[in-house]
């Protein structure tokens, strides 16, 4: 008999599948990676199992990546697994290739990248000839049984779904020509006067990067004004009521024009722009009596819509400071270990017409939920009858691939804090939709002074709210808002008609312009969100409408990604641009490639991809464009033939420290220009504005010119690639240029080497030293005792601490080494860098007094994991006891016989080995490969500092090692076969 294989996109669809399947094909039965019954097999990805590469002869290693090799342009693409999920393709590829299955469909999510990822699955699966099984599609946008079961009924076929396909493959390789060549062709640049300055560029990162610079721009280009308001409070018989004056004639249509002709977007109806108006305005009316008009009007106010992604990013941003990453982690645990809430990478802020049960249900499980503080609104909810059908909340057009994020029919229990603030937010928001919409009265009245002919108008707002409506969900939080949004908005004493009020004050307040907000994640992504909104052709907005820049499933990991490579900063919750920011920008503009920068690029994708999906444009002629445009982008980095990129540098503050000339940017140098500033009498001093890959900001340049020295700075690479940290210094070169030049400095610590005597007597002591109490001092790239040290008082030393400035690429800043000698401990420090993996890591610092030294330990894991360990997709739960006699009981006798023990797996040579007692003193008693153990002794001796200082290829024994080594010192050639003889089979222990 021939089966069809189902292939969703996630394992709860899977589910959903089966469930809605059961009634009209048959009971399924578990499997550990799938479900079966005499017709399909049903199994799922975890999103891309297969990503695209180069070809093995066509792609360049990072160190090699020079203009000679470029552009990359494969005649196709290969795939490779996704390390991540490779054993979950592995099962996925292991049903398509089953003999009896006969059929494929592709029940991956409704949209371009569902259609991506099962392509993909189905070529890995064919390896070099197609898989050669016929295909249909599953198209859900409801995921109701009825939905699934309807769509089985009419799957679409291969045919009609080829548009879709071929815009799906050619957004994918198109982001990878234009972010591998692009990032390649900029580091190859910027690399040229040697080092390796890593300049990554994307579709989507460097737009959205480009919308931050530029407000950063207008920031530091904002010059502000003075302006005044005036502040009245007027007397009437009920009371005291404040008014603030306006010009009723203002429009901001007729706003004055800027230099640029621009119109003044600071211009307001209540701004004075004269000190001398706004007194005359202030004297004229004070005192004086005036006449009341008065409008007041009922106003309703709609709940929001339900959250999709970007918009529960946005929000949880601004109440709770989520980053955007944090925010996306929650709700896809809430989805995958809790089941509480719907599948958060959405883009929809609707739900499906035919889910108004599902609501109905999930009200229900709400009002007979534990959580106290919303149960009886859903309860309220329900007896009601508040869910109904509504097109603002059940709309299948405005239903994408995924509707709205709402909570599930699975009540949580065991959520951290953070997840439970954030499933609350969501429930609130689920309630509060379905809730009638608040009611206010608001009033304006208008209080005017005539005085020698003239009409001086106050204006007052008030709102009142008459019916809390669905803002009784958020009670107080709710009154906060409306606070904060109507900061002049009160119950307004009563005025009677005709009654004539009394102007008692008129004050002056004095207030400056401000420069635009930096950017926060919140309104980052909502920038990106709504990138489109800003093209200014027609049909390239069109396009991108509904669509901005990225995802909601990739937004968060751009802007991530945007701080890991140092283009950003986050400062609290603001988002700032690094010089290195100002320098990509810069050099994309220089060499006429801004297209890079701009979120049309994508909107011209965008609506060429749409025109492909209808068949209105071949993928060869779409890819043959993408193609030009990498060459295009190749050809103007490789022939740029100038000194400097044009651009808007700064001029220091501090003077050259070889002339006393000016010092000024260009692309590459901070250079002197001379006294004079023309660069006719400039001395040649220069140095390198991104040595090993880091920028400068332009306060660490004029740091570095007036200390010369600063550091320790993190984020240079070495010529191969790797992160280090380390000092910079300016070193006067007496040999050969006469002038001033930059160097690294790893602090060598030379005094201690050559014995010459260290004078402390400048120095504050960071604190007493462990091992004899003496003080300790910073000392070079150290904090060492003082009696570790040559010095008048003891010219041999006598103690042995010392610990590093910087450990594993980690500063160790002053404020930690005194908590450190004080307590005992440091903070938890984030930075650390393993010498083996390259991984960054978390620890404390320690003062570990068995083995006198300095020594890492790591905060323990929330309940011992990241997450509890996950049931594996369709694996039946473990059996209870009795539930296993039953089986025993049902188990036909012939089957009870034990099976044949499976022969022992044959041990790798070297693999498992059990290290020494003395051994695992240093790196563990686990069961360990010969080649982990010089690994694990090699990152030992770094972190301790044991390579000895005049000869890096011996090694210092410590308490711990000379058990080991057997002697006070060995070379490092020796190591291997030291270690050889501590080790032994675990049988043989």
């Amino acid at each position: 008999m021939t089966k069809t294989l189902v292939i969703a996109e996630k394992p709860s669809v899977a589910q959903d599948i089966v469930r809605a399947l059961t009634p009209v094909a048959g009971k399924f039965d578990k499997h550990d990676e799938h479900f079966e019954n005499d017709s399909y097999v049903v199994t799922s990805a975890v999103g891309h199992l297969v990503e695209i590469q180069a070809p093995e002869e066509f792609d360049v290693k990072r160190g090699k990546w020079s203009f000679a090799n470029l552009p990359v342009i494969p005649p196709h693409f290969d795939l490779k697994p996704v390390d991540k999920t490779k054993t979950r393709l592995n099962a996925v590829v292991k049903q398509a290739k089953r003999k009896d299955v006969t059929q494929l469909i592709n029940a991956c999510d409704a949209g371009r990248e569902g259609e991506l990822i099962f392509r993909l699955i189905e070529q890995y699966a064919g390896g070099k000839s197609p898989l050669g099984k016929p295909v249909k599609r599953l198209w859900l946008q409801s995921m109701t049984p009825q939905a699934i079961r309807d769509g089985f009924d009419a799957l679409r076929t291969e045919k009609q779904m080829q548009g879709l396909a071929d815009a799906a493959r050619s957004r994918s390789e198109a982001d990878w020509l234009v972010g591998i060549n692009g990032t390649r062709a900029m580091t190859a640049f910027n690399s040229r006067d040697g080092g390796f300055f890593l300049t990554t560029v994307g579709r989507v990162q460097t737009p959205t990067l480009s919308v931050v610079v530029e407000r950063e721009e207008q920031i530091r280009k904002f010059v502000s004004r003075d302006y005044w308001e005036i502040h009245g409070s007027f007397a009437a018989e009920a009371g005291q009521y404040p008014g603030k004056w306006f010009n009723p004639d203002w429009k901001k249509a007729n706003a004055p024009l800027l230099a640029n002709g621009e119109p003044d977007a600071e211009q307001r109806a209540d701004r004075v722009w004269s000190e001398q108006e706004a007194r005359a305005i202030a004297d004229a009316s004070r005192g004086k009596p005036a006449t009341v008009t008065e409008e007041s009007k009922p106003t309703t106010q709609a709940s929001p819509a339900l959250f999709d992604l970007t918009s529960l990013q946005r929000e949880a941003n601004g109440r709770f400071g989520f980053s955007a990453k944090t925010t996306l982690a929650l709700a896809q645990s809430l989805y995958e270990r809790h089941k509480a809430l719907t599948y958060p990478r959405t883009d929809s802020r609707a739900l499906p017409e035919d889910y108004l049960p599902v609501v109905k249900d999930t009200m229900e499980m709400l009002a007979n939920s534990g959580m106290k503080h919303l149960a009886p609104f859903a309860k309220q909810a329900v007896d009601g009858n508040y869910v109904k059908p509504n097109k603002r909340i059940f709309d299948n057009a405005k239903v994408s691939d995924h509707f709205a994020i709402i909570p599930t029919l699975q009540a949580p229990s065991g959520l951290s804090e953070a997840e439970q603030k954030l499933y609350d937010f969501v429930v609130r928001r689920f309630l509060s939709v379905f809730f009638p919409s608040a009611e206010h009265q608001v009033t304006t009245r208008i209080s005017t002074v005539e005085q020698g002919g003239k009409k001086y108008p106050f204006r007052t707002d008030g709102k009142v709210l008459v019916k809390p409506g669905w803002l009784a969900i958020y009670g107080k939080e709710a009154q906060d808002d409306e606070k904060e949004d109507d900061k002049d908005g009160k119950r307004l004493v009563p005025v009677k008609p005709g009654e004539i009020v009394q102007n008692e004050s008129a004050d002056l307040k004095g207030l400056k312009t401000r420069p635009p907000a930096r950017y926060s994640e919140a309104t980052l992504l909502g920038a990106m969100e709504g990138a489109g909104k800003t093209i200014d052709d027609d049909e390239l907005r069109e396009a991108m409408q509904e669509k901005g820049l990225g995802t909601p499933a990739t937004r968060a990991a751009t802007i991530e990604g945007l701080i890991a490579e140092k283009y950003m900063l986050r400062e609290g919750r603001e988002l700032i641009p690094t010089a290195k920011a100002f320098q990509l920008m810069t050099l994309l503009r220089g060499l006429g490639v801004e297209e890079l920068s701009k979120a049309e690029l994508t909107g011209e994708w965008e609506y060429k991809l749409a025109q492909m999906e209808k068949g209105a444009l071949s993928r060869d002629a779409f890819m043959r464009e993408i193609a030009q445009m990498t060459e295009h982008i190749v050809k103007k980095a490789k022939e740029y033939d100038r000194d400097t990129v044009p651009g808007d540098y700064a001029t220091l503050a501090t003077p050259c420290p070889n002339c006393s000339g000016i010092v000024r940017e260009n692309y590459r140098r901070y250079g002197c220009v001379g006294k004079s500033g023309t660069g006719e009498d400039a001395c040649g001093f220069s140095f390198g504005k991104s040595p090993a890959g880091r920028t400068f900001e332009v306060a660490e340049a004029e740091a570095l010119l007036a200390n010369k020295h600063i550091g320790p700075l993190e984020g240079f690479r070495s010529k191969a690639g790797w992160p280090f940290t380390a000092e910079i210094i300016l070193k006067y070169d007496e040999e050969e240029s006469k002038n001033w030049k930059l160097e690294f400095d790893f602090g060598d610590d030379k005094n201690g080497d050559t014995g010459e005597i260290v004078d402390f007597s400048e120095q504050d002591t960071v604190g007493p030293c462990p091992v004899c109490g003496a003080p300790v001092f910073e000392h070079g790239s150290n904090y060492v005792c003082e009696k570790s040290v040559p010095t008048n008082a003891q010219p041999t030393p006598s103690c042995t601490f010392k610990t590093g400035k910087i450990i594993l690429q980690q500063p160790v800043e002053r404020a930690q080494m005194e908590k450190l000698l004080a307590t005992g401990k440091t903070d938890l420090l984030d930075k650390f860098v393993s010498m083996r993996t390259r991984r960054a890591f978390k620890a404390f610092l320690t003062w570990n007094a068995e083995e006198g030294k300095v020594t890492f330990e790591f905060a323990p894991r929330e309940g011992g994991s990241k997450f509890p360990p996950r049931k594996t997709f369709g694996k039946p739960a473990a059996k209870t006891a009795a539930a296993k006699k039953v089986a025993a009981k049902k188990t036909p006798a012939a089957k009870k016989a034990p099976a044949a023990k499976k022969a022992p797996a044959p041990r790798k040579p070297g693999a498992g080995l059990k290290p020494s007692d003395s051994l695992a003193a240093v790196i563990g008693a686990e069961p360990v490969a010969r080649t982990e153990v010089i690994k694990k002794l090699w990152d030992y001796i770094k972190a301790n500092g044991l390579q000895d200082a005049t000869n890096k290829r011996a090694i210092n024994a410590d308490a711990k090692l000379k058990p080991v080594f057997g002697k006070d010192q060995v070379t490092m050639f020796e190591l291997a076969g030291i270690v050889g003889k501590h080790l032994s089979a675990p049988d043989a222990a």
